[in-house]
């Protein structure tokens, strides 16, 4: 019985570094392959994750701010967002861009978000993106909220979708992940979510959840009626959507 315990507790400690290692660029802790029942596990924290990127920001910003200008602090803090994750998810929305864009043929699409190189769609894609986002972050004034919430939110929403969408490959990491995930970690995710929300009292980060979950829905419906399943470069861009979703949220707020 102890034995059990111990193991199901190594399992949650693995699963918890996939996710860290997974999603950003932290020197892994954990130097072993992870099984894909922990890879499975390891959705529970992909909002923990995104809270800890919006930590950072937050934190940085701070400091930035009482050295720059508002405007090349923002630069500053989304060259850093960036960073974080290894870009990972931006090359995800690049690839989605020239795949989803690229070809009428859903096959041809799914090709074409294969090949490494990027073409005009994501060359264009990602400059629209990343001026939005630079703006967003200026209008919101580095908002500490918004920089911890669009992260959590956009990872959830990875979560949410690997969930709740059919996947369009037979092999790859996104496979291994959907195959060993169960709704257990989607509530365990979404009550972390909630939980979060809950403590920053701020009737904006609940609106900013609301356009999340909309967002989310609304890309990887969108993706489907283009391919017959979603991928990894979807769910890239499915992060970086959710996130400049929830930044023009606590702009909008803040108007008014």
């Amino acid at each position: 019985m102890g034995e059990t315990t111990h193991s199901a507790k190594i399992s949650i400690w693995n699963s918890f570094w996939a996710a860290v290692q997974f999603l950003t660029i932290v020197p892994p802790v954990v130097r072993q392959t992870f099984t894909p029942q922990e890879m499975g596990t390891s959705l529970v924290f992909y909002p923990v994750v995104g809270v800890g990127i919006g930590f950072v920001l937050a934190l940085f910003s701070w400091g930035l701010q009482k050295i720059f200008p508002l405007p090349l602090a923002a630069a500053f803090i989304l060259g850093l967002w960036i960073c974080i994750s290894g870009a990972f998810h931006l090359d995800g929305f690049l690839d989605a861009c020239d795949g989803l864009f690229g070809s009428s043929a859903p096959e041809k699409r799914l090709e074409i978000m294969r090949d490494k190189h990027h073409g005009t769609f994501a060359l264009t894609g990602g400059m629209i993106l990343l001026l939005i986002k630079w703006s967003a972050l200026i209008a919101c004034k580095l908002n500490p909220l918004a920089l911890i919430l669009s992260p959590m939110l956009a990872r959830w929403g990875m979560t949410l979708a690997i969930m709740a969408f059919p996947y369009g490959r037979t092999r790859g990491v996104g496979s291994v992940i959907k195959e060993n995930a169960n709704r257990k970690s989607l509530i365990l995710s979404g009550l972390i979510v909630l939980g979060i929300i809950a403590l920053s009292v701020s009737l904006s980060g609940w609106i900013a959840l609301g356009v999340a979950v909309i967002a989310i829905w609304g890309i990887a419906r969108f993706a489907l009626s283009l391919i017959p399943g979603l991928t990894g470069d979807i769910y890239g861009a499915i992060n970086e959507l959710t996130e400049l979703a929830v930044l023009l949220t606590f702009v909008i707020c803040n108007a008014f």
